[in-house]
């Protein structure tokens, strides 16, 4: 050790030294510091803080009271008096938020970490006045076009009071408007309730009443879930929905159990953007939770009209289009029900539950005599969503046709619906196909395309006398394709074919013989009730269509005692049909009266007639069988490729060829 080394003990002291001044300037800094926080004047800041949020926000913000803010503690807290916010640009003049009083305390320690922890948010006197244009821009969106994948998340809030709160909706896109007021306390108080929106408004022109009610807002736990309750009336649309936010108040989460009826499911799409086909009046329940941007539904159930319903299905906000999913079932399906899918209603008279609008709907139909609805399809609802549904029923009355099941799979992108496959059950066969609906264009184009495979004939048209007059197998196909709004204007545009064949079976004698109008046989069989039966050697009945109107060019009825021609036309546009029927015994008779028959009138109850002003001459039977059957080798395979070489239509066909008459076969698709 030198001389001039300094001891230890001198080391430490001068360490010990420079501490303490250290010590000491950190000391009076942070003292000066916290000073400064409790004495400085926050007003003065009031400017800074108004034109940075002005800037943020792309609004007028201005802070036009008292601001007072607590820094130092560990529990920082801000006031702020006579909150004022503008609207956006293209709102015009006026406020969107005005608040008279807003009191905020947060937890600092889990700053540190990322976390935001509001022990206190009161809010005195709010008033909102929120607007949505026709356009779809908002005056409460900040984003400035940017798209967020994520829902609302409110941080925790511990306690939540709202004073003399009120809001105004204006939704002029969705025509809704709400006037609502708000009111949050600390516990639930004389009516039982903590936190409460209530107001009124219109929907559509229609009355729309809400109301949500919550539990106290004191000492929420973050890790506790929320309850709430809400009811929701639109018209005649009602929903009612408890549940639980799992996360105060993490929106993205909650799940409720949900009862919704009303008049008609299409009425939702008001509510929830979400487009449903026209129903009868409905009543539903299930289980709605939501995950982020995909809301579910789970044990759905209930009824729609005359028609239980169950399944689920789920609705995904987050793409282009909101896309929904469904899996439904009914037990039993009450076919009136389908009526209203179409723009119709259920049968009037008959008990069938059907809405107000429904009735007076049906029976203007009942008046006119129309059977295909004329209301316009909403198409702007098509476009808005995608949709992958699929139905199935596993019992069908009160069907025009003897219906044992149905089941159907719908798939809607970018305003194309298609329902592939499209198949309902016979006790005897089936009709399936395929029905498409392309709504993407100004005026929506239907095509469908339907098959009857392996039925039975009397099963379908189930004539009530003694014994069964006519048996057979029986088959056909429609294939449609027309432009129009509604399923009437589509149908009165509508090109395409029909086809219908009995490729063989047998008819009561006495009906056989009437047919030709032979009184003097056909009477006679009746008048003895004999139930001898004559083949069907083939029967087939072949339309045309252009523009809506289905022109029968071949309509041939073959039986061992006569042979039955026709033609006739079926007007869709004004719905009414207008058909005659010639029929020729294949033996001579003494005494009869040979005449042809007609069909007349609306779709809804076409009469038969006796047309009298001319007598059939007897013969060339012959010679019109050549006529007649020849075309069949072309048309038959149009709805079964093998009808052509069936052992009765075939044999039809044969013997035309016998006549003299060229016969060709060919497939058609």
């Amino acid at each position: 050790m030198t001389d001039d080394t300094p001891p230890p003990r001198q080391k430490l002291s001068r360490r010990r030294k420079a501490l303490i001044w250290t010590g000491g300037i950190l000391a009076v800094l942070v003292v000066a510091t916290a000073l400064f926080l409790i004495l400085f004047d926050w007003n003065h800041l009031r400017g800074p803080i108004s034109r940075y949020a002005s800037i943020r926000t792309g609004r007028e913000v201005a802070i036009e009271g008292n601001l007072d803010v607590k820094l130092w503690s560990l529990r920082p807290s801000a006031t702020v008096e006579r909150i004022r916010m503008g609207n956006p640009t293209w709102a015009g003049t006026g406020d969107m938020a005005r608040i008279e009083r807003l009191h905020v305390q947060i937890e600092a320690l889990p700053l540190l970490y990322g976390r935001l922890i509001l022990l206190k948010l009161e809010a005195s006197k709010p008033n909102l006045v929120l607007l949505r244009d026709a356009q779809g821009r908002a005056s409460w969106d900040f984003s400035n076009g940017r798209k967020s994948d994520r829902p609302m998340r409110l941080p925790p809030i511990r306690r939540f009071v709202v004073e003399d709160g009120q809001v105004s909706f204006d939704d002029r896109k969705k025509k809704i408007s709400l006037d609502a007021s708000i009111s949050a306390s600390e516990t639930r108080g004389a009516n039982n309730r903590g936190f409460l929106v209530a107001g009124k408004g219109s929907i559509n022109g229609a009355p729309f009443l809400l109301s949500v009610l919550g539990g106290p807002l004191l000492n929420v736990n973050p890790s506790k879930p929320y309850p709430f309750d809400a009811d929701v009336r639109a018209g005649a649309t009602r929903i009612q929905a408890k549940g639980a936010i799992p996360k105060p108040f993490d929106l993205g989460q909650f799940a409720m159990n949900v009862t919704a009826s009303g008049p008609d499911l299409a009425d939702i799409y008001d509510l929830t953007g979400v487009a449903l086909p026209n129903t009868p009046p409905y009543r539903l329940s299930g289980r709605m939770s939501r995950e982020g941007k995909v809301w579910k539904i789970a044990r759905i159930g209930g009824r729609v009209g005359d028609s239980d319903l169950a399944g689920e299905l789920s609705v995904d906000t987050g793409r282009v289009r909101p896309f929904l999913k469904a899996d439904l079932r009914s037990k039993v399906l009450d076919f009136d029900d389908m009526a209203t899918v179409f723009g119709g209603a259920p049968a009037v008279g008959k008990g069938e539950t059907a809405s107000p609008e429904q009735v007076a709907i049906g029976r203007q139909m009942k008046v006119q005599q129309k059977l295909l609805p004329d209301a316009t399809l909403k198409v702007d609802r098509i476009r808005a969503m995608d949709a992958d549904v699929k139905y199935s029923a596993t019992n069908v009355r009160d069907a025009m046709l003897p219906l044992r099941s149905a089941r159907v799979h719908v798939l809607l992108d970018a305003g194309l619906l298609r329902a592939d496959p499209v198949t309902f059950d016979l006790p005897q066969g089936r009709i399936g196909g395929a029905v498409r609906l392309d709504a993407r264009k100004a005026v929506p184009i239907t095509s469908v395309d339907l098959r009857l495979t392996n039925a039975r004939l009397e099963q379908l048209i189930p004539i009530k006398t003694a014994g069964t007059p006519l048996t057979g197998a029986f088959v056909g196909r429609i294939k449609l394709t027309g432009a129009g709004a509604s399923v009437h204007r589509a149908a009165a545009n509508a090109d395409g074919e029909v086809l219908a064949v009995i490729p063989g079976g047998e008819i009561r004698e006495a009906f056989a013989e009437l047919l030709g109008v032979n009184v003097t046989k056909g009477l006679g069989l009746l008048l003895a009730k004999d139930q001898s039966k004559a083949a069907v050697r083939c029967a087939v009945a072949h339309f045309q269509v252009k523009d809506g109107v289905m022109t029968a060019d071949r309509i041939v009825f073959d039986t061992e005692p006569v042979l039955g021609t026709g033609k006739g036309v079926i007007d869709l546009e004004t719905e009414r049909m207008d058909f005659r029927i010639e029929g020729r015994p294949k033996e001579a008779r003494l005494v009869r009266i040979t005449a042809p028959i007609t069909i007349k009138g609306p779709l809804t109850g076409p009469k038969v007639g006796v047309e009298t002003r001319g007598i059939i001459a007897q013969g060339g039977v012959a010679a019109l069988l050549a006529t007649v059957a020849a075309p069949l080798a072309v048309i038959l395979p149009f709805v079964d490729l093998g009808l052509a070489k069936d052992a009765a239509c075939g044999a039809l066909i044969a013997e035309a060829g016998r006549e003299g008459v060229p016969v060709k076969t060919g497939a058609r698709r």
